[in-house]
Formats: C-alpha cells, sequence, structure tokens
C-alpha cells in the first residue's frame, strides 16, 4: 500500500509539513542541505523505527524542539495511520498503528516494506557481511512467516551459548544443550536464506543484465550459509567447543552468513567503478521487490537519495523503466530538477515538490 499522506514535525531542519504525496512518483529537489534527505529519513524511521543517518535517534530531532512526531497513512480499505513520538529526553519510542500501540518494531517492517538507496547502500559490496546479512533477512522477513520467530531463536541460542564459553568454569553438560538449540534453530534460518537466495538469484540477474550487460553474465552471487557446507552443524559446534571457547565466541553459524558477490573469482567493489557498483546496488535492491511482489502480491516503497549520482542519464532511463514496470511508489531526491525529467512516461502517477530552508512546496 501506497503512502497518502505524511505530517511531520520537529524532524532536522524540515518545517512542520503536510505531504499528499503520488501513488507513483515523487520527485523532491532542492538546494544540500535544504531538508531533501531528511525527509526520507522521515519515512525511513516511519517503516523500521530507526534513523539511516545517526545510531540515536535524539539527533534528528530538530535543535530548538523538544518532541519528534512522525505521522504517516497507508491507502487502503480502511486506511492504516502510523504513529511515532520521540522525546529527547526518553530513550524509547512510542509507536501506533490503526490507533493501537506497537511494542515490536517489526510490525512497523512488516506494514511498511521499505526499500533505501543512498550512499551508504554500497556497504553492500564495500562493507562487511553484517549489511548483506541484514540484506537478505530483510526479503526472508517479508516473505517467510516463520522467519522471525526462528530469527530469535537463534539470537537468544547464541547468547547463551557465548555465556557459557566466557565463563571462567564451562558447564559442558549445558553447553550441549545450546549447541543443540542452536543447531536446530540455526539450520532452519540456513534453509529458510538459502530457498530465498534460490528464488532472487534470477530476478537480479535479469536486472542486472538490462542495467549493466558488460558484466551481466559474469557477475555471480554466492550465498554462504556461515560454515562448512561439507559438515553437519552440529558436528562443527562439537568439534569447535576449545577453539570457541579460547576465542570467547561463537565463530561459526548463521551470524556469519554472507552473500559473495563476485565477478570472475574477484569481490566485485575490486572491479567495478563507482557508477557500476552503484548498478549492481541498484539492481540487488530492485530484485527484492519485484521478489517480494511476486510471493506476496505487495509492494515496496523505494526511497532514493541523490538519484542522478553516479548514474549517466541512460542508465538513469533504465533504471526508471524498472520502477515504473513495478508500479511502486518511490520517493527520489535531487538538487537538479532537470535530472530528473523525462525520464518517465506520460502515464506515470507523478508529484514533484521543492525543499528550500526546511519548507515543502508542491510544484507544477
Amino acid at each position: 500500500m501506497p503512502l497518502d499522506r505524511l505530517t511531520f514535525q520537529g524532524l532536522r531542519n524540515l518545517q512542520a509539513l503536510d505531504m499528499r504525496p503520488s501513488a507513483g512518483v515523487n520527485l523532491v529537489v532542492g538546494d544540500n542541505g535544504s531538508g531533501k534527505t531528511s525527509l526520507l529519513e522521515g519515512i525511513h524511521i516511519l517503516g523500521l523505527g530507526r534513523s539511516f543517518r545517526t545510531q540515536q535517534l535524539k539527533h534528528a530531532i530538530q535543535h530548538d524542539m523538544e518532541t519528534l512526531l512522525l505521522h504517516g497513512r497507508l491507502k487502503g480499505d480502511p486506511p492504516l495511520p502510523i504513529g511515532i513520538r520521540r522525546e529527547r529526553s526518553a530513550s524509547e519510542l512510542t509507536i501506533r498503528m490503526a490507533g493501537e500501540p506497537v511494542t515490536r518494531i517489526a510490525q512497523l517492517a512488516e506494514a511498511l516494506p521499505l526499500q533505501l538507496i543512498n550512499p551508504d547502500a554500497f556497504r553492500l559490496l564495500e562493507g562487511s557481511p553484517v549489511f548483506r546479512r541484514e540484506f537478505f533477512d530483510w526479503g526472508v522477513f517479508h516473505v517467510k512467516h516463520e522467519f522471525f520467530d526462528i530469527w530469535r531463536r537463534v539470537r537468544r541460542a547464541l547468547k547463551h551459548r557465548n555465556a557459557l564459553l566466557r565463563h571462567a568454569k564451562m558447564d559442558r553438560q549445558t553447553l550441549a544443550v545450546w549447541d543443540r538449540e542452536l543447531a536446530h534453530y540455526g539450520v532452519q534460518l540456513d534453509a529458510l536464506r538459502n530457498d530465498y537466495m534460490e528464488n532472487f538469484s534470477p530476478i537480479f540477474s535479469e536486472i542486472l543484465n538490462e542495467l549493466l550487460p558488460l558484466y551481466g553474465s559474469d557477475l555471480t552471487l554466492r550465498y554462504f550459509k556461515g560454515w562448512d557446507h561439507k559438515r553437519s552443524y552440529s558436528e562443527v559446534l562439537r568439534d569447535s567447543h576449545d577453539s570457541d571457547r579460547q576465542m570467547g565466541f561463537t565463530q561459526q553459524g548463521p551470524q556469519r552468513a554472507d552473500l559473495r558477490i563476485r565477478i570472475d573469482r574477484r569481490p566485485a567493489k575490486e572491479v567495478l567503478s563507482r557508477g557500476q557498483q552503484k548498478l549492481v546496488v541498484s539492481a540487488l535492491k530492485l530484485a527484492q521487490g519485484r521478489l517480494l511482489e511476486a510471493i506476496t502480491g505487495r509492494r515496496c516503497i523505494y526511497l532514493i537519495d541523490d538519484l542522478p549520482a553516479e548514474l549517466d542519464e541512460h542508465h538513469r532511463h533504465i533504471f526508471c523503466k524498472w520502477l515504473e514496470r513495478m508500479q511502486c511508489q518511490v520517493f527520489i531526491t535531487s538538487v537538479e530538477r532537470e535530472s530528473l525529467l523525462g525520464l518517465w512516461q506520460a502515464s506515470t502517477p507523478m508529484a514533484m515538490f521543492h525543499v528550500k530552508h526546511g519548507q515543502l512546496s508542491v510544484q507544477a
């Protein structure tokens, strides 16, 4: 469901806004520092309960304000209102959905599936495995209902096992209990991830072949489960007791899973230019949205900060053609208005907004 209304107060340098976005493409232009990225940040907080710009949400509150208020309404029958409140002096969010309190952030993520493409998205290629795990776990979460419970059980088992490993007098009998728990749910988590990647890979290849035909057939995705695939996870855990105890943590398992992105056995980041890397990242994000729709019938909302950066006009056209094909709601920012025009068909629902000194206005 697309957002049909956004009202923000107390968000960074943005003045209080009441926005009626298009169900299709929303183009947001303005000078650097005007508040464009803050608009995307507000939507991101609505969907995930956290910012992509700071780890401490209090830093997103306008300097002369004590409260951050974010409201969004998802179009539907009936509409679904979502509200978030954060006091500068508090450590917790107050979240409400359809007028009822929300206690789990996962409920936000389920209601408002978001894909963010910004400079941080390059971490999918350049960053540590944690960014790639978050990427494919987002996909599994949205298409496999059992994922979240299994994922939580894995985290719980890891926490207890690691605590035992660090204990001066490790109880091997208790450790065996947590070995069994971790092995049981770790294998289930791996199966969900592996199944997801098998469905994801052909869609990604199709999109990449259009965005980056030079490397489309040579670039490979390989899912790594986090332990030796030739051995059972139970065996791996049992045989690693001594080395894990020396390290003080569980060295192998689903918490070490990764997505290896290579070209001719070399990491893609070592081969591709900055612009080519953005095309690969874009293909990864578009493929997730397309697979979500194919499996569930639901569509992502895309937040794209500074679309023209590192993309020439030709590749902007191809990228926007995919967004149109998927018929999803999109929020795109740019400094230059002209760089966002001429990329869309006349039939595409579209709205243009301008941000100046934190004030949002509608442009014809």
